[in-house]
């Protein structure tokens, strides 16, 4: 086969395009597809659709419109800024308020054991009865002052008279028999040196004598202790106090031993108080205490340590110490519960700063003086803690030097301060 016979003509083409079956039915079709068929069997080239194209542009168009109108009508015009030089920043002071600093004083420091318990009396006394008899005056009731040997209870004598009176004649009696056995044996020894008597005579004259002195001063005895029962027959103050109770009544009969009045003497009270057995050691007698009582606002009292018990109680495991302390208006009364403060330690003319201001860093401590208006870091030295609150100052500071004196971290060496007055 030569190469003109499988040459294909361009009406071969057209031919068989016309000639090959549509994938679709006419009626599947839309005008544009049947039209576009039209006209390729007419052998008219097909028309291209230039609307999108022409659409686009006018969009573009009316875009770049719009953008320069916004542009003159709202853009912000910009405008020229004069160069502004920044200043340096300027540090503020910081403001210290009087009870944030401090002008450094000499002082005592002190170190303190805390003790509790109740005050009683440092004397006191319940008298009795060491007579009996009727109750004949009662002079006194609970609360009034007696003085040393105020007459308080008087009891009936009259009993008390006769056995005195009787022991009295006794006495006498017996005295007299003394003084006759005496004559018969000064008479008996005169006839035994004559030899008129025998010696048996004069050894009854002697035993007669003896036992007559021997009755004589029973009954000399029986007189004094007759004195005494009418003597404690008035009952009178041993010292100076305060009646606290009083038993007895006028009229009531009372025997040996009955009691009768109660005394106390307040000018001194004991408090009896009790200190851990961890502070026993560090307790030493006559230092001394401050005391606080309850019921006594706004005063303290002192004291001192009398003395130590040696050996802690059982059950509490705690150190009884007994502390006096002077009350002469009385206001102090028994059974008032105080707590004290025993000083077992002190040191006079210290410099001393709160616990809470002393600061720490890589070279030691230190304090922030305040010198002029401005902050500087002060190395100190410290002496131990004294009553939890105040550290004592070795070396570093010295008296008027002005410090802070409270926890300001936001305080720094070499900040600018001011002082701020109430």
């Amino acid at each position: 086969m030569s190469p003109e016979t499988n040459k294909i003509t361009p009406a071969d083409q057209k031919s068989a395009q016309t000639k090959q079956p549509s994938a679709k039915p006419d009626w599947a079709k839309s005008d544009s597809q049947l039209g576009r068929e039209a006209r390729m069997a007419a052998g008219q080239p097909s028309r291209r659709r230039r609307w999108p194209w022409v659409a686009g542009l006018v969009v573009l168009a009316a875009v770049a419109g719009g953008y320069y109108y916004y542009d003159a009508q709202f853009a912000p015009q910009a405008t020229a800024v004069a160069p502004v030089d920044v200043a340096e920043p300027v540090q503020a002071a910081m403001q210290i308020n009087p009870d944030e600093m401090g002008v450094l004083q000499p002082q005592r420091l002190e170190r303190r054991v805390r003790v509790s318990g109740t005050l009683a009396p440092w004397r006191s006394t319940q008298l009795s009865s060491q007579t009996g008899g009727e109750i004949e005056d009662v002079t006194v009731r609970p609360g009034d002052t007696v003085e040393a040997g105020d007459l308080l209870v008087q009891i009936d004598t009259e009993n008390l008279l006769l056995e005195l009176d009787q022991a009295r004649s006794n006495v006498a009696a017996t005295r007299a028999q003394l003084a006759l056995a005496e004559v018969q044996l000064d008479r008996i020894r005169a006839l035994v040196d004559r030899g008129v008597t025998t010696s048996s005579s004069l050894d009854e004259a002697q035993s007669s004598v003896t036992q007559l002195n021997a009755s004589l001063d029973a009954l000399d005895d029986q007189v004094a202790g007759a004195e005494l029962r009418l003597r404690n027959a008035t009952v009178r103050a041993p010292f100076s106090g305060i009646v606290s109770s009083r038993a007895i009544e006028p009229g009531q009969y009372v025997g040996v031993g009955t009691p009768l009045i109660s005394i106390v003497d307040l000018s001194t009270v004991e408090m009896r108080a009790n200190a851990a057995v961890a502070d026993g050691a560090l307790l030493q007698r006559d230092q001394s205490v401050i005391i606080s009582v309850d019921g006594v606002e706004g005063r303290s009292f002192e004291g001192r340590v009398a003395r130590i018990n040696p050996v802690a109680e059982e059950g509490t495991r705690t150190i009884p110490v007994y502390v006096m302390i002077e009350n002469p208006d009385g206001i102090l009364l028994g059974g008032m519960f105080a707590s004290a403060q025993v000083v077992v330690d002190a040191v006079e003319d210290a410099i001393a700063m709160p616990t809470r201001a002393l600061r720490e860093d890589v070279e030691g401590a230190y304090v922030l003086r305040i010198e002029g208006d401005a902050l500087v870091r002060q190395a100190i030295e410290t002496g131990g803690t004294w009553g939890g609150r105040l550290t004592q100052i070795t070396s570093g500071l010295e008296t008027g030097q002005r410090v802070v004196t409270a926890p300001l971290p936001a305080l720094q060496p070499g900040d600018t301060v001011a002082l701020v007055e109430n």
